[in-house]
């Protein structure tokens, strides 16, 4: 099969299209044909050699794929040859087949394409995982989504919506804040307007239940002024930094919650309990198109490093597609 695979830690051009053997499925995994794969920051990690798999996974970068089953193991029981799925993968998606754990498959939404199918996976367990089950976002509560117009971002907006809570977000331009406000969220241009400010404006001073914050380093503190009484901040980047000093007075005056999570290194049970709550929750969202993927561009296999440079550019609104 032809796969993209990392020829040593670096930019862009490290990626190269190679020939490599087609995987063979566990007894509780299936083979996938892989039509599309989706394009994450996290590939851009794995890239630099920040980010390895964990043990056992692909070397092959590449967290999300769409296509249909070409093996199926002895073990599983719900998928078929020739079904239409997409799945969640530790390692492995930049490759014309790639297996995937059977927990982590799901159908592919109808009446979406093969694309669009790709870009959901990584996307959406993140989003569910971290805004509903950790965050306890609600009808009616308030969120603040930073990197609005990021894969991420557009997929955490139109879910917030279609739960019942109001959405505000931070991106970079106008054009990328115009995005954000097309898929139901009121908009901030973190490059002109001061967030906490404009947050404390809006919310008439009470500010946010819900932050999901992909930045953190000097957003920390920001986040924590612009939450309300029982605010919950969600961690799940550290694009800025890392490392960076906190007032523990906010937590303990406001009676905040501080959390974060990573998905990768999960166990194939915890992602498959992620991707059961999403059939039977956002699935019928995808297939009634109340929510759907947002694509910026997409791309061949063969054209990975031009589609880690676009992501990298920060021009991206939504996600970047690899198609076999």
């Amino acid at each position: 099969m032809k796969a993209i695979e990392i020829s040593q830690p670096g930019p862009p051009d490290v990626l190269r299209l190679v020939e490599r053997p087609t995987p063979s499925p566990g007894p509780d995994e299936v083979l996938v044909r892989v039509k599309a794969a989706g394009v994450n920051r996290p590939d851009i990690m794995q890239r630099l050699g920040l980010y390895p798999p964990p043990p056992g996974a692909s070397d092959l970068p590449g967290l999300e794929v769409a296509g249909t089953i070409a093996a199926a193991g002895a073990s599983v029981t719900r998928w078929r040859e020739g079904d239409s799925v997409c799945g969640l993968v530790a390692g492995g998606g930049y490759a014309e087949y790639c297996v995937v754990p059977e927990p982590q498959l799901l159908p592919q939404p109808h009446g979406l394409s093969s694309e669009e199918a790709a870009a959901i996976p990584e996307t959406f367990f993140t989003v569910w995982t971290n805004l509903f089950e950790r965050g306890r976002l609600s009808e009616g509560e308030s969120v603040l989504i930073h990197g609005g117009s990021s894969g991420i971002g557009t997929t955490a907006t139109q879910l917030a919506r279609a739960f019942g809570a109001r959405v505000f977000a931070t991106a970079g331009s106008d054009e990328k804040c115009a995005a954000c406000e097309r898929l139901g969220a009121r908009a901030i241009n973190y490059r002109t307007a001061d967030f906490v400010q404009v947050i404390r404006d809006w919310t008439g001073g009470a500010g946010v239940d819900v932050i999901l914050d992909m930045v953190g380093g000097s957003y920390l503190q920001r986040n924590l002024e612009s939450l309300a009484m029982h605010g919950r901040l969600l961690q799940i980047g550290l694009l800025e930094s890392a490392r960076t000093e906190i007032n523990l007075r906010a937590i303990m005056h406001k009676r905040l919650t501080l959390t974060g999570s990573t998905l990768r290194t999960r166990s194939v049970e915890e992602k498959g309990t992620i991707a059961r709550a999403l059939e039977a929750k956002v699935w019928p969202l995808l297939v009634a198109r109340q929510v759907a993927p947002v694509i910026y561009r997409s791309l061949p296999l063969a054209a990975a490093p031009e589609a880690h440079r676009l992501l990298e550019s920060g021009e991206a609104i939504g996600k970047v597609v690899l198609v076999t």
